[in-house]
């Protein structure tokens, strides 16, 4: 079997439902298989979508253990050469699966790959292609030089936005919402760090690969990822995501001088304060971030296919612009923050 897709869902059977309706209107030239784990969501997802999609495998685990521990689930039992990292909240164009397949063959050396990734208002998401979180990259993301010089190859490390959105590169890390992985480098680097309950745990995977000896690959196949949508995001999340960080680089640099070291956990748990306080201010107030003279495209998959919708948002984004995609199949409309039934829409 060449290739197994794993997609880990909590509570976002809508945005779920779309994936798989993309990863099932694609074009596969060889064998696969579709594995979906449900982390004990509350929403329902696998009594929605079992009866829908009969050939995908679902596993519905009675807790939620972490991101991590859910991929290796099916890591362990899945049997394609490549295994592939998929969020729920992605759509994914007819051919990204055969192209990307088709360059890891042409590629021994790509122990993984990641995609151009864009979000609901086709924006490009500079996680796609990152670099290390290194001692010096970490310092100038933590303290705001990565922001205040974005293009510069000695500032901009950490996401690598001096090189091209839409060219082939060999870079550091990929993210987890879409990594297709040499099961062969897989074997060599070791399975998903467990510890990592959510977040990090992509940038860890991406650097046990390359120190294997292979290297990770960015392509400029593009995916809709509406980020965010399979994650809560409350104060416990942000203090995930910050701790994953003090993770990584307490396990890759545990003999960087101790002042040095001293300093960037302390601003990785300042950066993490002040986010947290951001969110409860936001909870207290009740501010929602809303986008001023937000717009609103609706695309009909009903007469474009993924491809042309996520190439249109790609190529003519607009200023304050949501796309909506409306498909035929589920009756439903999603869009950043935003599932609901075709006919109460048309109705706004």
């Amino acid at each position: 079997m060449k290739l197994s897709v794993i997609i880990v869902n909590y509570n976002v059977k809508y945005f779920l439902e779309q994936c798989l309706l993309s990863v099932e209107e694609s074009n596969f030239p060889f064998e696969y298989e579709v594995f979906v784990v449900d982390n004990n969501s509350s929403d329902n997802s696998i009594a929605y979508l079992s009866e829908k999609f009969p050939n995908v495998f679902f596993i519905a685990n009675s807790d939620n253990p972490g991101f991590a521990k859910a991929n290796n689930q099916c890591i362990k039992v899945s049997k394609g050469e490549y295994i592939l990292l998929l969020n729920p909240d992605t759509v994914v164009g007819e051919n990204v699966f055969s192209n990307v397949c088709d360059f890891a063959d042409k590629n021994p050396i790509a122990g993984a790959i990641g995609v151009k990734m864009i979000n609901g208002y086709g924006e490009f998401l500079a996680e796609s292609k990152r670099g290390f979180p290194t001692p010096w990259a970490s310092f100038c993301k933590i303290f705001g030089l990565t922001k205040l010089f974005p293009n510069s190859t000695f500032f901009g490390r950490y996401h690598l936005k001096y090189l091209d959105e839409n060219s082939i590169h060999r870079v550091d890390v990929l993210a987890g919402a879409f990594m297709l992985l040499r099961r062969s480098a897989l074997n060599k680097s070791g399975l998903l760090d467990e510890d990592f309950f959510m977040y990090g745990e992509d940038i860890d995977l991406s650097y046990r690969i390359m120190k294997a000896g292979y290297e990770n690959y960015y392509l400029p196949e593009k995916i809709i990822h509406y980020k965010g949508e399979s994650t809560k995001k409350d104060i416990k999340y942000v203090k995930v995501f910050y701790q994953a960080m003090h993770i990584f680089f307490k396990k890759h640099y545990p003999h960087f001088g101790k002042i040095y070291s001293l300093f960037i956990t302390s601003g990785i748990y300042a950066r993490a304060a002040v986010a947290a306080m951001k969110r409860i201010i936001t909870a207290v107030f009740n501010i929602k971030k809303t986008k001023k003279g937000l717009n609103v495209v609706l695309l009909d998959h009903s007469s474009l296919s993924y491809s042309q919708i996520i190439n249109k948002m790609d190529k003519e984004k607009r200023k304050n612009t949501e796309y909506r995609i409306y498909s035929p199949k589920s009756g439903m409309i999603i869009g950043s923050n935003f599932a609901e039934k075709a006919n109460n829409d048309a109705e706004q």
